[in-house]
């Protein structure tokens, strides 16, 4: 299928902030603390933006991922021990950026007997340790329905707790091998039960063939199981060998469906083309924020 033309001009539009000073600055920081970002493993669209701007996603526990999803461009490998030193520097990059909203995420760590979590933890810590009234989001595998798992990172006190569903329930067994529809909306609903006060987020891809019954029934999922914040973005295809795009929807798709989303029932919803997990993230919580008050 070929790419519309307006999502080609967005992406050169920012893959234009690559080749600022700014941005070459960014890069050569997290090079010098070997931290990687979701950024360059997964191929973010938006990366010459947020490079340009002193920001990224960072992505802890290694670059490997344990799982081996049809639409994900993380690599797929056996992933090195956890680095017990990486929290420490993604926390000190927070605060020599001066961050006021930091997002972390990983990959699927099945190896794990915790899934990463007690790292996640660390992270969290750290980065509001080292940066005080910093608010964090991290975005979580789903650490195999773990509950102490879960509770670990929750006890860090993020502000936002992200785990994205991806996608509908019907797309599962074809894309996301070794995930579950079900135990995804479990994660969120759980967090809401542990921790009330802090906020759910997800996220869904579109243009993976979903219809839009599907889609509807994903939304109103959400939302009984707790969600409170939602983004909803186009689905790129990494590579030819990766699962190919089904449908690319317009801007005008985008806001209604939006629309459908607050009207399930999501506090706060961001839709657009070129729309990511962590795209801005901060200015999302705080429209949730000021909602609840």
């Amino acid at each position: 299928m070929t790419f519309p033309k307006w999502i080609v001009d967005e992406v050169r539009r920012n893959k234009a902030g690559l080749r600022s000073s700014a941005a070459s600055g960014t890069a050569a920081e997290l090079a010098a603390q070997a931290l990687h970002t979701v950024c360059d493993e997964a191929r973010c669209p938006n990366k010459g933006k947020c490079f340009s701007e002193g920001e990224a996603t960072f992505l802890i526990l290694g670059d490997s991922c344990t799982r081996r999803c049809g639409f994900c461009a993380v690599k797929k490998a056996k992933p090195l021990p956890p680095d017990a030193d990486e929290p420490r520097r993604a926390a000190e990059l927070c605060r020599k950026w001066g961050l006021k909203y930091a997002v972390f995420t990983s990959p699927t760590r099945d190896d794990l007997p915790d899934g990463g979590a007690a790292h996640f933890a660390e992270t969290n810590r750290l980065i509001k340790e080292l940066s005080p009234g910093i608010k964090t989001e991290p975005l979580i595998p789903d650490f195999r329905g773990d509950i102490k798992a879960l509770e670990t990172v929750l006890g860090s006190d993020p502000d936002v707790l992200g785990h994205n569903l991806e996608m509908v329930s019907g797309l599962y067994a074809a894309a996301r091998a070794g995930a579950d529809y079900g135990r995804s909306l479990r994660v969120i609903a759980n967090s809401k039960k542990l921790r009330p006060d802090i906020l759910t987020k997800s996220g869904i891809m579109l243009g993976l063939g979903e219809k839009p019954d599907e889609l509807l029934k994903a939304l109103a999922d959400l939302a009984a199981h707790g969600c409170d914040l939602l983004t909803l973005g186009q689905y790129l295809a990494p590579s030819k060998e990766h699962r190919a795009v089904e449908k690319y929807y317009t801007e005008e798709e985008f806001a209604r469906w939006a629309d459908k989303a607050r009207a399930a029932g999501l506090k706060a919803v961001l839709a657009g083309p070129l729309v990511r997990s962590s795209y801005r993230a901060g200015s999302l919580y705080a429209e949730a924020v000021a909602g609840l008050k």
